[in-house]
């Protein structure tokens, strides 16, 4: 869960300005979360179940290390995104919490662990991520492809998985995609003009964009997906121009949510986007051509993740 008290203490919000202009009258520093960012979740359900079985079988989350603000929910609900690779990554990004240093060697039965959770939650849709690893020599694409069938062959459950960009790495993601996830999930964070600042020097917009393609290309089939981050400091019509990139590219489902600063060291909030503009946001994003869009403050890429591959629009 995100800390009210590490959120925003001192950022300026600055309007995301229809015309692409560059500036905006300040405002005074936000002191605390907006009302429609405050949650009184308490603990319930499977929380308590969820949690003791990651545990047991000691994986790791996205949903704890990157300080999800749906974390209670989901567990709640008996879902947890899972993430591969270790707990410590190679990128230092901007607006990300997990931590970073010196990595360790890949759990070779870790493929297997994840498969078990799946199980034994009832998952009928399974979203696997992980973190950066660009010290392997195909940036962990043969673990996500032996995780995917681990816990195909265990579950029968549609897979999702959430990836880094392998660092460009050649023939990495034609051996992940050799596993047929069904939904394959990018995320572009940001806009370009922010990209240095947000994912660092290692990240290229372009990689991006071609991952997206690629993956299409390899597996027609395949449901692409990409996020962004709001908030940052972007415009809107920088988010209409990236929009307009990704359907180019074949991306075919889109999410949409608030940046909240995770620790005092990651990058402040610029601006708190009220639901009413992540809606109208949305309506934007769907006319361009996405078949399906999520898009509110606390939406996040794997967040109710099975509604986007149903047959009914997601909001």
């Amino acid at each position: 869960m995100s800390d009210e008290k590490t959120i925003g203490g001192s950022a300026v919000l600055l309007p995301i300005l229809p015309n692409g202009a560059d500036t905006a009258p300040a405002v005074p520093p936000a002191r605390r979360l907006p009302p429609w960012l405050r949650q009184n979740l308490a603990p319930g359900g499977g929380h308590a179940e969820t949690a003791h079985l990651i545990a047991e079988l000691n994986l790791e989350t996205v949903c704890s290390s990157a300080k999800c603000p749906n974390r209670l929910e989901c567990w709640s609900q008996r879902t947890a995104t899972f993430m591969i690779l270790g707990n410590v990554c190679t990128r230092p990004c901007g607006f990300c919490s997990v931590p970073k240093g010196k990595t360790e060697a890949l759990e070779l039965d870790e493929p297997e662990r994840v498969a078990e959770a799946a199980r034994r939650l009832g998952l009928e849709h399974v979203v696997i991520t992980s973190v950066t690893r660009d010290d392997l020599p195909d940036g962990g694409a043969e673990h996500f492809r032996l995780t995917v069938e681990a816990v195909r062959a265990a579950t029968g459950a549609a897979i999702e998985v959430l990836v880094p960009d392998f660092l460009d790495k050649p023939g990495a993601l034609e051996r992940l995609m050799e596993a047929k996830p069904d939904v394959f999930n990018h995320n572009t964070e940001t806009v370009p003009r922010l990209y240095r600042s947000v994912r660092g020097r290692k990240s290229v917009y372009a990689w991006t964009l071609r991952l997206l393609a690629d993956a299409k290309r390899i597996m027609p089939e395949v449901k692409t997906k990409s996020g962004l981050m709001l908030g940052l400091g972007e415009t809107r019509d920088e988010l209409l121009d990236v929009f307009a990139d990704l359907v180019d590219h074949g991306v075919d489902f889109l999410t949409l949510g608030q940046y909240l600063q995770p620790t005092l060291d990651s990058l402040p909030v610029e601006r708190f986007v009220p639901p009413e503009e992540f809606d109208e946001i949305g309506v934007i994003a769907r006319g361009i051509g996405f078949k399906k869009v999520a898009s509110g403050p606390l939406v996040r890429s794997s967040y109710h993740a099975r509604e986007m591959t149903d047959d009914g629009r997601v909001s």
